[in-house]
């Protein structure tokens, strides 16, 4: 899993957009591995993309990794084991996902 703030091509995509957050829920539908903004302009509310592992073309730059990071992880995998079953991961398709998703 990527860190916050790397920045990557999604398949098929034309711009770089940079990783906000990790496994966000999207109420009522799932949750995706990422949501991310357009760079270098950062958040526009009205312009979130939701994208998963698959999605990603090409790693321009990865995130800050420390220990905090590495804990992340652990209970990140720990929160998907734990709601396996109980919430749908959300399949993206297109080159660039609905940001209204």
């Amino acid at each position: 899993m990527l860190e916050i703030g790397s920045v990557v091509y999604l398949k098929d995509g034309s711009r770089k957009v940079m990783i906000l957050n990790r496994g966000p829920v999207i109420e009522g539908k799932g949750y995706c591995e990422y949501s991310g903004c357009l760079y270098p302009i950062g958040l526009v509310p009205d312009e979130v993309f939701y994208f998963n592992e698959e999605n990603i073309e090409k790693v321009l730059h990865r995130g800050f990794h420390d220990v905090e990071e590495d804990r992340f992880l652990e209970l990140y995998a720990n929160w998907q084991k734990d709601n396996e079953g109980k919430i749908t991961k959300i399949l993206v398709e297109g080159p660039e996902p609905d940001p209204q998703a």
